[in-house]
């Protein structure tokens, strides 16, 4: 049995709190750990679905079944390519993975709620090839997005400056140069529009932390579900509880004479 704690961020029935911030979880797991009185508030044992108040201390004791975080894609004697679930830090991807391949080795990396595909070296030669290629950009990353409201273009190629903020854990977009920023480029063409959200096809030609999703923020139009950049009024008002951003393809283009060569040929794509 796992004890899962949380802060309830806003006020609202426990049962929607809990789903609102574990993934995984369903409201009969829910229901079943009420009704074992398995559920403290402010460390008192309930057995009711109450209100709770934002600051509340929720503590859920639950079983829940073992689930690998990916699910396998590709693999040869060199690399192998998974499908990451949302929720899951790249490092604990990596974790599990070194379970069955013991000389697995970490390449990059995929935000916690964003899902996708992924490579990973299974020996050295491998590691030194695909960490060149992503330094030197010889790698194309694509992504699914689905945002706020209607694009202003079918499509585009967008710029902007990016600037950490280690503290927050966050990045900082600006349009023009600033001290210490690096240029981003990040391409979309729309998929598909309702009016209300749009779903993107995004080509990422600057791989820096959360590009996508603070890029697609700054010309106002957030990532749904994207608590971090996002508009959390506008997130609740869908339901939306993670990120909808997911990495659907991988394109691999190394030279000749490298190794990994035959990858170029090879179609690593998802669906969105």
């Amino acid at each position: 049995m796992e004890k899962i704690s949380l802060t309830a961020k806003k006020s609202g029935k426990l049962s929607k709190i809990i789903l609102l911030e574990l993934t995984g979880v369903s409201f009969s797991q829910i229901n079943k750990c009420l009704r074992n009185k398995d559920v403290l508030i402010n460390g008192a044992r309930v057995n009711k679905d109450l209100l709770v108040n934002a600051g509340d201390k929720i503590d859920l004791y639950l079983t829940r079944p073992k689930l690998l975080p990916y699910e396998k894609v590709y693999e040869d004697e060199n690399v192998i390519l998974i499908d990451k679930k949302s929720g899951y830090e790249s490092i604990a991807v990596f974790e599990s993975l070194q379970k069955e391949y013991k000389d697995c080795r970490f390449i990059h990396r995929l935000d916690r709620n964003t899902s996708g595909i992924m490579v990973f070296a299974l020996n050295a030669s491998s590691e030194e090839q695909l960490l060149k290629a992503f330094k030197s950009r010889n790698i194309e990353k694509y992504y699914i997005a689905t945002v706020f409201g209607k694009m202003g273009k079918s499509q585009d190629i967008l710029t902007a400056y990016l600037t950490k903020d280690s503290k927050n854990s966050a990045v900082k977009i600006f349009d023009k140069k600033q001290d210490g920023a690096v240029l981003i480029k990040t391409g979309y063409s729309v998929l598909e529009s309702d009016g209300k959200t749009s779903k993107l096809y995004v080509t990422l030609y600057t791989g820096k932390t959360h590009q996508i999703r603070a890029h697609l923020a700054h010309i106002g139009h957030p990532i749904v579900g994207d608590g971090k950049y996002g508009n959390n009024k506008q997130n609740l008002e869908f339901n939306a509880k993670t990120q909808m951003l997911r990495a659907v393809k991988i394109k691999f283009n190394f030279e000749k004479e490298n190794s990994l060569y035959y990858l170029n040929s090879l179609d690593f794509s998802l669906k969105g």
